[in-house]
């Protein structure tokens, strides 16, 4: 593995290899951290991980304690709940360790515990990020343990409003945690199921990246380069967990995915979103149970973009036919369902996700501006499993 350590500084400072975690405690130093607090997932937090990183903390002089009452799609409670518990501990950072919704959740509370506006003052609308007191932010380290989201280089966090039933993007550029630990290690025990949903997760990133119209050609470059990578080491992380350099790389695929849909999300995105707060349904799941329903939606302004795609991933008989089925065979290769009723998801609520996805941020990136009607449409062939 010692081929695969790195150290980089872009989008943020990151650190890639095996055993880098233990590198922690200079990371929060180099933050002038003392007294960080760890935010996790309960599942995490049991796992003997957090304690072996908890006492690694402590016995290096850090006043660190855990926080773990984040739910799978984070809520503004949890949030508030974490705030609370930063300023009780008198902590001055964060480590945010666990797949996207820890991280998120991480740097939501990182940011809130410096405001004294409600957390949905800032929004992903308009120029609302610029209310926020930069002065009163906290640090934060984050360490993912799935490769999926991406959320450690990310400068938002999703967070649903539970009274509203909506996911609404919480935004400030300097909610980038300012460093960032890639560590296969940590990736490991994922089981199969969650590999296969996180990385189709971080495939979903990069491909609607690639896909949105944004003049961007720096996030089209990562975003294909990142798709590579999920095609030559997703299916191998599934099949044999302990593969360091297919973690390693998925890892590395992840990052770059949320690097680059900067450019855009679109369709998928503006779906998953809707069904994970009214469903509570895994984000990743969603987004791969989507994708080539929402591939063949934009087929018409999308052909010379997929051919291009298809030509780079060496794919035979390089097509938009050629993507979509080699999409389709990966996710039966890594068993993702079919389709959306496999999550026991029905289309008695098509309007209302109809309406829901049409308004959603990520909508705006989709190759083509559908109605809340085609956006029913398309959910409900999701269900039915038409693609």
């Amino acid at each position: 593995m010692a081929s695969w350590q790195a150290n980089w500084n872009y989008p943020t400072a990151v650190l890639v290899g095996a055993g880098r975690w233990q590198e922690v405690v200079a990371c929060c130093r180099d933050l002038n951290m003392g007294a960080p607090l760890l935010v996790t997932d309960p599942g995490l937090a049991a796992l003997p991980l957090t304690g072996q990183l908890l006492e690694h903390c402590r016995s290096n002089g850090l006043n660190s304690s855990v926080f773990s009452q984040v739910k799978g799609n984070p809520t503004s409670v949890n949030v508030d709940a974490g705030v609370a518990a930063f300023r009780q501990g008198q902590h001055d950072g964060v480590i945010a360790l666990g797949g996207g919704s820890a991280l998120d959740a991480g740097k939501a509370i990182a940011l809130m515990v410096g405001q004294e506006q409600p957390i949905w003052a800032f929004e992903d609308v308009g120029d609302n990020w610029t209310r926020v007191n930069t002065e009163g932010m906290a640090p934060v380290v984050a360490i993912p343990t799935t490769a999926g989201t991406g959320s450690e280089v990310g400068r938002s966090s999703v967070i649903t409003d539970e009274v509203n039933k909506v996911k609404k993007i919480i935004f400030h550029p300097n909610m980038l945690p300012q460093k960032v630990i890639l560590d296969p290690t940590l990736t490991t025990g994922l089981p199969a199921g969650l590999t296969a949903a996180t990385g189709m997760d971080a495939l979903s990133h990069c491909l609607e990246a690639y896909c949105a119209n944004a003049y961007h050609p720096m996030a089209e470059g990562i975003a294909v380069e990142g798709i590579r990578l999920v095609k030559g080491f997703l299916p191998r992380a599934v099949a044999n967990g302990e593969d360091l350099e297919a973690r390693t790389q998925m890892l590395v695929a992840s990052a770059m995915g949320a690097t680059a849909f900067q450019r855009g999300l679109g369709a998928m995105h503006a779906i998953a979103h809707s069904l994970g707060a009214l469903y509570d349904a895994h984000h990743g799941t969603l987004n791969a149970i989507l994708m080539p329903y929402v591939l063949q939606a934009n087929r018409s302004v999308l052909e010379e973009r997929i051919t291009r795609l298809a030509r780079y991933l060496d794919l035979p008989e390089p097509g938009f036919d050629a993507f979509l089925q080699w999409v389709l065979v990966l996710r039966r290769q890594v068993n993702i369902p079919n389709d959306l009723s496999a999550l026991n998801i029905d289309a008695t609520q098509a309007d209302v996700v109809g309406a829901m996805s049409a308004r959603d941020p990520a909508a705006g990136g989709n190759p083509i501006a559908f109605s809340a009607g085609q956006y029913s449409q398309l959910f409900r062939a999701a269900v039915a499993g038409k693609v």
